[in-house]
């Protein structure tokens, strides 16, 4: 019986074979790389918001504690945001004819309209994250927000992704410290620092189970 196909289109069929794979294993990487790229997570993205606020100048350069403003952050899921009345607790004084803070002053009158901040870390509906459980057990605003005290306006610095989340929940003495300085975005540990004895103090486990944070 002849021959149909010359004996070179065996070459071309295993070239073809192991191109497709090598192509798709590229096209996965270049998937998983995008997903994670700054441009797809929006991170280190400023966010606008109705008052151009500077995390960097209250925080860093005024020391005002995150506890000013976001006042349910100890004993809630949601940290809180500003009101109007907040923000004029020192308004009223300084800067009180900024253009800037037309917004605030208007919002601050009897009827006016609250302010509506523009969510800078947005999770998925389906994810349930409390900031009260974080901060109790000793992790720190930064591992999470950042130096925010260094932003002129705020961003995101991590994808938010379920493996950024996992990397913490496998192995969170990474990211505990002394409670006394949760809110302390400076903080370094010292040299003697043993995580184990706050994992033990504050009694933390590894939670990697599905309904810690999809409820």
């Amino acid at each position: 019986m002849p021959q149909i196909f010359h004996r070179s289109f065996n070459v071309i069929s295993r070239v073809s074979i192991f191109g497709a794979i090598f192509f798709l294993a590229a096209l996965g990487w270049v998937a998983a790389k995008t997903v994670r790229a700054p441009y797809y997570t929006g991170a280190f993205t400023a966010i606008e918001q109705p008052v151009p606020f500077s995390h960097r100048h209250h925080v860093g350069g005024l020391k005002i504690d995150c506890r000013y403003c976001h006042t349910a952050v100890e004993e809630s899921a949601f940290a809180g945001m500003p009101t109007s009345k907040t923000c004029m607790n020192c308004h009223s004084q300084i800067w009180v004819g900024s253009p800037m803070l037309a917004p605030v002053r208007e919002s601050y009158k009897p009827g006016g309209p609250p302010l509506e901040w523009n969510r800078v870390h947005q999770l998925p509906d389906f994810v349930y994250f409390n900031h009260s459980i974080h901060i109790h057990k000793g992790i720190g605003c930064v591992s999470c927000h950042g130096r925010v005290d260094e932003m002129p306006l705020t961003w995101q610095v991590h994808t938010l992704h379920m493996d950024w989340c996992l990397d913490c929940h496998r192995n969170p003495e990474q990211h505990v410290r002394p409670r006394e300085q949760v809110f302390n975005l400076a903080w370094e540990p010292p040299v003697d620092f043993d995580p184990q004895v706050y994992m033990e103090k504050y009694r933390i486990q590894s939670k990697t189970s599905c309904s810690v944070c999809h409820r």
